[in-house]
């Protein structure tokens, strides 16, 4: 029994040897990076334009429709729309939002929310891990604007 048991010891010892040569150290002779010193940005959303109409009642302005959609976990940048001014209405999914000075809020498959001109959205993400969340959004805006400027990277 005891010699069993010593046995086992050596190939638990063994094990953890082979498992740490395996490590960093390792890696190192390799040239690859450990995977878990890799860092990966977080998904961000996809913007599909549907329409865009110039408004002829309102001279150099642009009305133009999109679908946002956020993959699971999915992130924007912050960023500003210009002078547009945007309509959004949360067609699937749960998705938290803020605007620079404003509380975080959050909207679910249904509700909709307004953003003034110039508004600067610091905040925009799907709240779920597994499931997208897609947005119907709407710009007016003026004619030959860009609809969304991130901010610089720090």
């Amino acid at each position: 029994m005891i010699g069993i048991r010593l046995a086992g010891g050596f190939l638990a010892a063994g094990a953890v040897t082979a498992a740490t040569a395996c490590g960093p150290a390792a890696e190192h002779g390799t040239g690859r990076t450990p995977v878990a010193a890799v860092v990966t940005r977080q998904p961000s959303e996809t913007l599909s334009p549907l329409l865009a109409k110039a408004l002829p009642n309102v001279k150099g302005k642009t009305f133009t429709s999109a679908v946002v959609t956020f993959p699971p976990n999915g992130k924007a940048a912050p960023h500003r729309h210009g002078s547009a001014f945007v309509y959004a209405y949360v067609l699937e999914g749960t998705v938290r939002s803020r605007l620079a000075g404003e509380p975080v809020r959050t909207y679910h498959q249904g509700q909709n929310w307004f953003e003034q001109p110039g508004a600067h959205h610091v905040l925009t993400e799907n709240t779920s891990r597994t499931k997208p969340a897609k947005l119907l959004v709407v710009f007016i805006a003026d004619t030959g604007d860009k609809l969304k400027v991130d901010d610089p990277r720090s």
